[in-house]
């Protein structure tokens, strides 16, 4: 093809095209490389501060959750595998202005990430004396050095990204067979060098903190932050060589290898600590722990696998935020092309990289150093930004099998009609136990890209003027200010004296159930009619959906007509 439009001797383009190079091995290892990142570096001694021995039954919770909502967007990313895919089954639902706002949130979560795992490589490096001055001790913040050294990481994982999906594909999938490798030698190492048992009803018992403490470990202590990721087939999806048979395999795959990983790595952790340094609280053990694993495995005489482990620290964080990089760009150029941000988010370069989204998250990420300086800060926001996000699966999925019960699915959710409004009141029970402290702040960035949103639309930085279809969103604004004020009045809010008094846990969950199903069901009477849905997915699911892209015997949704744009060679 011919290159057109182009911006000068840098070599980007105005395109608008992208290329279909990954297989099945590149999108699990782009889903389970995010999955393997800061979280098993932080997350089992995290878990353990708040929930105890207990954070064993933590983690099968998230687990289990997070495969729930993770079917749901296997089914999606296969029937439309479109580029940002989860910023954009919504918008095909219910329209534009649910369609912008579980974009915002899925853009919010993603820009995020990159950031807090540059901080856990940082955190870990504190280890070598070289890096003493990058981050202040006490605190695990960053210095005013540190913030130059973040910049620089965070340039290094944008420049990668520059050289193309197949290099990000190759880069990835070979630093993802270290990431899981690395974890795994830990396990078995660990595991047989130095265990004690008797760990696990030390201090005050098994369960020191009760139901509460194994609940907030789910989202507080970095659980679910842990097995982020999953979606980033979906992501990739417009990238992807076979979508239908290859994203339900990879979302799927990836996480049931994660929460074998994770579980596996905090039963491990608690059985590995010397007995001599268990005294007080499980968080006062904690806080002696600023490089977990590594400082484990060198008080078990293991000083190779602790020297493996700092290395580690680097290489791990650093994949991730590699993919999350793209991802980024990937979710910025699919709300480009359903209007809701302006049109230069769909230019690509000669190697179809969306640099403009590149630029973007590169600039959004070093600014997050500034207001959220340490891993802990960011954690809670990263957890409910990412939750919220994954609500838009169930409902989107719910209304479009009641829309489009004939549309083509490679891959279909057995018990779909009870297991998507399930998946939805798991989601909002994760925002519940993230915390108020997490939620109020949470709500200031929706408040932002709303901001953001709307000034795109009234300044016409984008052709493509979505309609709002307000009537198949009004349970929106009342969701997301009814789940506030919940969190609010619940035993995870500022109340001294909660709602529910001494039996709050139960009944926030009770009352969060009750909510969630509501919301659910008025969101499936709501939804876009079924001429409407398809009209908007046979203008909009272009040009990543062109003849020929899908792999063998699959062909693009019916009627697409790609958008005219200039090509690139």
């Amino acid at each position: 093809m011919a290159v057109s439009e182009a911006t000068g001797g840098g070599g980007l383009a105005r395109s608008r095209s992208l290329k279909r190079d990954i297989g099945f091995v590149g999108l699990i290892w782009a889903s389970e490389g995010s999955i393997i990142g800061s979280g098993w570096l932080f997350g089992a001694r995290n878990a353990l501060e708040v929930a105890g021995p207990a954070a064993i039954i933590s983690w099968v919770i998230g687990g289990v959750a997070v495969l729930i909502l993770a079917l749901a967007h296997a089914e999606l990313g296969a029937m439309w595998p479109v580029a940002g895919g989860t910023a954009r089954f919504p918008h095909y639902a219910f329209g534009g202005a649910a369609g912008a706002s579980f974009g915002w949130f899925s853009w919010l979560q993603a820009a995020t990430v990159a950031p807090i795992e540059v901080l856990a490589a940082i955190t870990y490096a504190y280890h070598w004396q070289f890096a003493h001055s990058w981050i202040v001790a006490s605190t695990g913040e960053l210095t005013g050095v540190g913030i130059i050294v973040a910049v620089v990481f965070m340039a290094v994982l944008v420049t990668i990204n520059f050289l193309g999906v197949r290099m990000l594909s190759n880069t990835n999938s070979v630093a993802t067979w270290w990431k899981v490798g690395i974890p795994l030698l830990t396990i078995f190492v660990i595991g047989i060098a130095d265990f004690h048992a008797s760990n696990f009803t030390a201090l005050n018992g098994f369960m020191p903190y009760g139901a509460k403490g194994i609940l907030s470990a789910v989202s507080t202590s970095g659980i679910v932050f842990a097995y982020l990721g999953f979606e980033q087939a979906d992501q990739l999806a417009g990238e992807s060589s076979n979508p239908q048979r290859n994203i339900p395999r990879a979302i799927i795959g990836s996480v049931l290898i994660g929460v074998l990983i994770y579980c596996l790595l905090q039963i491990v952790f608690l059985g590995a600590l010397p007995p001599s340094i268990l005294h007080g609280a499980w968080a006062t053990v904690g806080a002696s722990l600023t490089g977990p694993f590594a400082q484990v495995a060198a008080l078990a005489s293991l000083g190779w696998l602790s020297v493996i482990l700092y290395i580690d620290a680097v290489v791990s964080p650093s994949g991730t935020g590699l993919i999350y990089a793209a991802s980024t760009s990937r979710i910025s150029y699919g709300l480009s092309r359903n209007g809701y941000v302006p049109v230069v988010y769909e230019w690509t370069d000669r190697r179809a990289v969306p640099w403009v989204g590149l630029i973007t998250a590169f600039v959004v990420g070093c600014i997050a150093f500034i207001p959220f300086p340490s891993w802990t800060s960011l954690v809670g926001l990263i957890t409910s930004a990412s939750v919220l996000m994954y609500a838009g699966a169930p409902l989107s999925l719910g209304a479009l099998r009641r829309r489009l019960p004939g549309e083509n699915r490679p891959y279909r959710l057995p018990q779909a009609s009870w297991l998507c409004p399930l998946a939805f009141v798991i989601a909002n029970l994760l925002i519940l136990w993230s915390g108020w402290t997490t939620v109020w702040k949470l709500g200031i960035a929706i408040l932002i890209g709303y901001v953001i949103l709307g000034a795109n639309r009234a300044f016409h930085w984008n052709p493509t003027v979505p309609e709002l279809n307000l009537q198949a969103s009004g349970w929106l604004p009342v969701y997301l200010l009814g789940i506030g004020f919940i969190t609010w009045g619940s035993a995870f809010g500022p109340l001294t004296n909660p709602w529910f008094g001494g039996a709050a846990v139960w009944w926030d969950i009770v009352l969060v159930a009750i909510f969630s199903v509501l919301i659910y069901f008025w969101a499936m009477r709501s939804a876009l009619p079924t001429e409407t849905i398809r009209e908007m997915v046979d203008k909009v699911v272009v040009p990543e959906e062109q003849a020929g892209a899908f792999g063998p015997g699959a062909s693009p949704v019916a009627g697409s007509a790609a958008r005219p744009g200039p090509a690139v060679s």
